[in-house]
This record gives C-alpha cells, sequence and structure tokens, in this order.
C-alpha cells in the first residue's frame, strides 16, 4: 500500500525576561501519557491560521501570556514513536515545528490554561538544561541553544497564501 507520508506541523516559542538580572525562559509544565513533561509553549497549527498565528494562539493557551513573534528561530523536524494501546506496532509520528522568539505581552491572569497544562514556569537556561530528563522534545534544548546562539530569520521567510484563509469549497 502506497501511503502519502504527511508531518504533523507545530509551532513553538521561546520567550525570554529578565527576573531579578537572571535570563529566564518561559516553559509549561504538562501531564503526558509519560508523566510530567516541560516544553516550549507549543501546538498544532489549526486550519486556516498561518505559523505566526498559531504561535501567538497556542502561547496565550498554555501560558496565559500574550506573546507577538518578531523573528523565526528555526524549522525543525523529529520522529517519535508512541506506542499506542491495542496496537502491535508503534506510531511512528514526524513533527515539522517552527520555532519563534519575540515580545512577551501582558499575562491574563485567572485564564484557563490547555487541557493538561499544570503551569506555566521560569527557567533559567542552565535549569532547562539541567532537566534534560524531563523534555516532552529533543526540540526543546535544541532551538533553546539556537536561541542563545543568536540565530534569528526574518518572519518574512513564511509566506502564507490567502487559500490558507478562505473556507474550504469557497470560490
Amino acid at each position: 500500500m502506497n501511503k502519502r507520508w504527511k508531518p504533523n506541523v507545530t509551532v513553538a516559542a521561546v520567550i525570554e525576561r529578565d527576573v531579578d538580572g537572571v535570563r529566564k525562559f518561559l516553559l509549561v509544565e504538562e501531564q503526558t501519557r509519560d508523566g510530567l513533561k516541560l516544553n516550549n509553549p507549543a501546538g498544532h497549527l489549526d486550519p486556516g491560521e498561518s505559523p505566526v498565528q498559531g504561535c501567538i494562539r497556542e502561547t496565550l493557551e498554555e501560558t496565559a501570556f500574550h506573546f507577538t513573534p518578531t523573528a523565526l528561530v528555526g524549522i525543525y523536524f523529529a520522529r517519535f514513536e508512541r506506542a499506542t494501546a491495542g496496537q502491535p506496532e508503534p506510531q511512528d509520528i514526524t513533527y515539522l515545528r517552527f520555532t519563534f522568539c519575540g515580545q512577551l505581552g501582558e499575562e491574563i491572569i485567572g485564564q484557563a490554561l490547555d487541557e493538561g497544562i499544570v503551569r506555566a514556569i521560569w527557567l533559567t537556561a542552565d535549569e532547562i538544561r539541567a532537566s534534560a530528563a524531563m523534555h516532552r522534545s529533543p526540540l526543546l534544548l535544541t532551538s533553546l541553544e539556537d536561541y542563545l546562539a543568536g540565530q534569528r530569520h526574518p518572519l518574512s521567510l513564511i509566506s502564507t497564501d490567502e487559500s490558507i484563509y478562505r473556507t474550504p469549497g469557497s470560490a
């Protein structure tokens, strides 16, 4: 059987702020099938939105912070195998992730976070490196290191055609 390969498109944010003279980064603690894990604010791109719009939405949903992407840190590929109940073979999943950095906006106090998100947490780069066993994805550390190395690309590298915003079936 010839099956077309379709990677999952995700977006993520590397968000930094100074906390009492210390560089800290915004992560989320989330409950997963493998227990409590750390990740960038991240998630799947929804139909009808650009990667930038998806990153803004996911950051708000997962952290209750507004976020404005100003640069693309990188585009990443990662492949995982995940056991699925009742299936003899693990699920083979590939992710294509667009990671952005930008400006942190206001927090919406009292906003409920996405299902599975326990809390938003600020950690130093060294604390993130030391917690690698808790990372949901190796892309968390890869994108952080790229950010710290100064990797920034203009948002104009990503072009979203108007057809993305049209309702299916409309002319």
